[in-house]
């Protein structure tokens, strides 16, 4: 079973800036489209961006313009890089397959945008 392993989140000030990464156990070359997804405290997982393999990139409403995806097949990692954060961009963030997962969700990173 392919492992997905997050990091890279901490407490950030508004308006402050993280990277992301996701690091996958097999080769994501094969993978049409890897996502980061979010879940805040008492709402459902979310889908923020996706990329897919020949790099093109799409985005949630709340997050275009400030987050940026891109993926290093040769690394087999998923990078997020998240601007101009926002109290309401805290969350879980975890990476997975579009639209389907390729593995277990793994524990994700705590994002928490707080002054």
């Amino acid at each position: 079973q392919v492992q997905l392993a997050e990091s890279g989140g901490g407490l950030v000030q508004p308006g402050g800036s993280l990277r992301l990464s996701c690091v996958t156990s097999r080769s994501i070359f094969s993978v049409d489209a890897m996502g980061w997804y979010r879940q805040a405290p008492g709402k459902q997982r979310e889908l923020v961006a996706t990329i897919t393999n020949g790099g093109s990139t799409s985005y949630a409403d709340s997050v275009k313009g400030r987050f940026t995806i891109s993926r290093d097949n040769a690394k087999n990692t998923v990078y997020l890089y998240m601007n101009s954060l926002k109290p309401e961009d805290t969350a879980v963030y975890y990476c997975n397959g579009v639209p389907n997962g390729i593995g277990y969700w793994g524990q994700g990173t705590q994002v928490t945008v707080s002054s």
